[in-house]
């Protein structure tokens, strides 16, 4: 057997690897598109036509056969705004670092878990995901044809008919297929093209993933620090929850995500959070609503939820919502108190459990569909309507102001 082919054989085989890693990834390996040219999605209310011409909108140049070394992705570096190109240089210029990328990384909330998704250059990246990962050229021919390249510890849940992902709340949040199930860098659930990046709003190069190559990364840690100054964070990946570093969260997938801010916080081993204390005065506050009493939410969410509650009200549907049963909306944690699964909505202050006894996870609920259309109306979007339903969950999804 020539070079040629053993080198042709072994990206093959480690393409067909990935596409066994889950039980979700064969679906994605097999079906849609193969380099940036969609079929048409079975269920045109789910994943509309449209999707073929947009998914392509988000194509790169398709790479080749990986030929440069890997890097160990030691340190990731994160902020709520872009890191400025002269901040970049500094870090790659310290003695021990030995490679430093910048992409875009933000919170994308998506049928009830928040998933850390990136925008990259698609080159680039590939040489910062595991082996197995990097070898895979048909899986970044994929990512680079516009689609979405998922890491297998986030499960098939979310994955949609025929393989397409939601990227958002809004109605016009662009469909897009999963290209592939891969394992990719620490702190990170998918990567998309960086057109898609723009599309979703992200910020750009608001993070950096960090290589010390032969050195300790903490040995090089308090130096990058001293750079990045309080404008972002950092932290060593093999510490995934190290309680003494400060993390960024930053939300997108939603019109309301400017307004909402994005905040630092520190992680604990319970499973909840503390926001940087600053972004909580400035923004969280405690209201009276009608119905509820009084409730502590983000201050942009409480003028639509009271407005909700008021209609509610007037069209005599007050006995439809039960205070007793009003599970609360800040509340800063990851859901179900594991990391794995990203930060709930509930840590920033925008979103409300209602009725919870009778709206359990995975059923229809009992929940009153004009109180849901109500709710709707004034810029919420509802678990109801999940693939794994959360009845009981309504989200701030867009900005509608009363009046």
């Amino acid at each position: 057997m020539g070079r040629e082919n053993r080198g042709r054989w072994r990206t093959l085989a480690a393409a067909a690897l990935l596409c066994a890693l889950s039980a979700g990834t064969l679906t994605a390996c097999t079906e849609g598109p193969d380099t940036g040219e969609t079929a048409e999605p079975a269920d045109a209310d789910t994943t509309p036509a449209s999707s073929a011409s947009a998914t392509a909108a988000y194509a790169v140049d398709a790479p080749g056969d990986l030929r440069t070394p890997l890097l160990r992705p030691d340190v990731l570096i994160s902020s709520t705004k872009p890191i400025p190109e002269k901040v970049q240089r500094r870090i790659r210029a310290l003695d021990g670092v030995k490679a430093a990328m910048p992409l875009s990384l933000a919170s994308l909330s998506l049928e009830g878990r928040t998933l850390t998704i990136g925008s990259v250059d698609v080159d680039a990246y590939r040489r910062w995901t595991p082996q197995t990962t990097a070898v895979a050229t048909d899986v970044w021919k994929r990512l680079a044809g516009g689609e979405v390249m998922v890491d297998p510890s986030v499960g098939r849940r979310l994955e949609g008919p025929r393989g397409y992902l939601k990227l958002g709340t809004t109605s016009d949040a662009p469909h897009v297929h999963i290209g592939a199930y891969a394992p990719m860098a620490k702190q990170v659930s998918a990567v998309v093209t960086r057109p898609l990046g723009e599309r979703l709003g992200m910020p750009a190069d608001n993070a950096m993933l960090v290589s010390t190559g032969r050195f300790t990364p903490s040995v090089l840690t308090d130096k990058m620090q001293k750079i990045l100054g309080r404008t972002a964070s950092l932290q060593v990946l093999a510490l995934e929850l190290d309680t003494d570093v400060a993390k960024t969260a930053v939300l997108t997938g939603t019109s309301a995500a400017e307004a909402v801010g994005s905040f630092r916080y520190t992680a604990h081993p319970s499973g909840r959070i503390t926001p940087d204390p600053a972004w909580v005065a400035a923004n969280i506050r405690t209201e009276q609503v009608p119905l509820l009493g009084n409730v502590t939410c983000h201050r942009v969410m409480i003028p639509q939820l009271r407005a909700a509650l008021e209609e509610v009200v007037s069209r005599g549907l007050g006995p439809a919502i039960h205070p007793d049963e009003y599970a609360g909306c800040y509340y800063p944690r990851f859901i179900g108190y594991d990391p794995a699964k990203g930060l709930s909505l509930h840590s920033w202050g925008i979103a409300v459990d209602l009725n919870t006894p009778g709206n359990q996870r995975g059923t229809v609920g009992e929940m009153d569909r004009d109180v849901v259309a109500i709710f709707k109306k004034w810029g919420f979007a509802w678990g109801g309507d999940w693939n794994y339903t959360d009845p009981m969950h309504f989200e701030l999804a867009s900005v509608v102001r009363p009046g």
